[in-house]
């Protein structure tokens, strides 16, 4: 007599009592990466989904009225944290307010980093394309961009070098040492 099929349980993860059968319980990929707080590139091939909508802008009033007023501010930080720190938050914020004054266009400037973001996340392209958002509907763009950053476990307001810090629990690396061994 063979038990009901509904009468199976899914084992759960790091139970005890569940039978060793020789096939990983998780993931290969999970055992590989290091533990962190954030998700710092997407880990499989499958498309990954935004975890908050594009009008959702004011799930977080702080950064919507922030980006209303002043989208520089924003834009840098995203910046910062999608270029992983080789664009400071204020050089990216400073040449999208340049842009912005001199052609009123600093959209096509930031529909670039919502392309890079999407690639690293693996994020579907939606409601449409990068660009057309940008153009359609600056601000919640931006502000879906930092709120995506954010639930991820990013502070957006140290930028990517003071979440690396953050996450390696504030042990920094020791700068190159020229030479070899040397005596005073």
């Amino acid at each position: 007599m063979h038990p009901n099929q509904n009468e199976f349980q899914k084992p759960s993860y790091g139970n005890p009592s569940t039978a060793a059968t020789g096939i990983p319980m998780a993931p290969y990929a999970t055992f590989n990466q290091p533990p962190s707080h954030f998700q710092t590139t997407s880990t499989t091939g499958t498309p990954g989904y935004w975890s908050t909508g594009l009008f959702d802008c004011t799930s977080d009033v702080h950064n919507c009225c922030i980006t209303c007023w002043c989208p520089c501010i924003t834009f840098g930080q995203i910046a910062d944290i999608v270029d992983k720190g080789d664009t400071p938050c204020a050089k990216s914020g400073g040449l999208y307010a340049l842009i912005s004054l001199l052609s009123g266009f600093g959209c096509m400037y930031s529909c670039l980093y919502r392309n890079k973001m999407r690639q690293q996340y693996n994020l579907p392209e939606q409601p449409c394309g990068d660009c057309l958002v940008h153009f359609c509907c600056e601000t919640c763009s931006l502000c879906q961009e930092y709120r995506e950053l954010k639930d991820r476990g990013f502070d957006m307001s140290i930028g990517w070098h003071g979440n690396m810090q953050k996450q390696n629990g504030g042990i920094t690396m020791a700068p190159p040492s020229g030479g070899g061994m040397s005596r005073y």
